[in-house]
């Protein structure tokens, strides 16, 4: 018998296909989405100073692109990301104290999470693209 044999019929693990979402678990996953999210927007960042650096003719260039359909797209998505991240980090900092951890209120401030992002995001996203003067 070879050393694999005991493990065989050892159970796996359960994993996403074995386990219902909830709304702690989807918000946990998105947490960690956003915050990869804004560190890629935080290099984008770092592109928009060395263009901005450079000169007036690269700025320009950074101008179209933040402009067209795609550049504001992907400035809204950072912005709800940023707003996620922030409030749901909130949530997460009350439940390191022990505070919001029975299953109602999680539940409720897991919506309330989406609520406010949704929210703050939009009117954030009108102001920063410039609908609102």
């Amino acid at each position: 018998m070879s050393d694999d044999q005991p493990y065989k019929n050892r159970p796996l693990s359960p994993h996403l296909q074995i386990y219902k979402p909830q709304i702690t678990s989807v918000l946990s996953i998105f947490h960690r989405l956003s915050g990869i999210f804004l560190s890629l927007g935080l290099l984008v960042m770092l592109v928009f100073i060395l263009l901005l650096a450079v000169g007036q003719d690269y700025y320009a260039l950074w101008q179209c692109f933040s402009n067209s359909l795609i550049g504001e797209i992907i400035l809204m998505g950072w912005i709800l990301a940023l707003f996620f991240h922030m409030f749901n980090g909130v949530r997460h900092l009350f439940w390191d104290y022990g505070l919001g951890l029975s299953l109602s209120v999680s539940k409720w401030t897991g919506l309330a999470v989406c609520a406010a992002t949704i929210i703050v995001s939009i009117f954030m996203g009108i102001i920063s693209l410039g609908l609102i003067l």
